[in-house]
């Protein structure tokens, strides 16, 4: 029954969105494809899995029990603190706290999960900011 709720939400979903997209306004000085082309895709592609989902859904699914959840929960809150962050001490610093978090509550021990915060942080900053130019979040120490 959950999967058939999902599927028609997401083809509900896919309607809006594609008539959201069907709104926007065209300049004269778009190109050949013009801007709604990449949303229609987009809706297209949620409608028709959503289609799929709600009419050949899979067997009842197994409920996690309440502890999971919670570490769910937990899971969405880092995130939201991490986007609350961003701007404050900057995407180094916001991004290792909250994949140093992500990495120990999935099973790694706390010097691998600060080990894969740090690289990841740092990495994606090289990557990003360094070799691509890209803007990221400043800290207070200016990266």
């Amino acid at each position: 029954m959950s999967d058939r709720i999902f599927g028609v939400f997401g083809v509900l979903l896919a309607i809006g969105y594609a008539m959201s997209a069907l709104a926007i306004e065209e300049s004269f000085l778009s190109d050949a494809v013009g801007p709604k082309a990449f949303p229609l895709i987009i809706a297209a592609i949620l409608g028709i899995s959503s289609a799929v989902i709600a009419i050949k859904p899979d067997p009842e699914p197994h409920w996690p029990d309440f502890g999971r959840f919670v570490e769910i929960a937990a899971a969405v809150v880092v995130m939201v603190l991490y986007a609350e962050f961003l701007p404050i001490i900057g995407f180094v610093f916001a991004t290792a706290i909250a994949a140093t978090y992500l990495a120990w509550r999935l099973g790694s021990t706390i010097i691998g999960s600060v080990a894969t915060g740090v690289g990841t942080s740092v990495g994606i900053y090289v990557i990003f900011h360094l070799v691509l130019g890209l803007s990221l979040a400043r800290g207070p120490l200016g990266f």
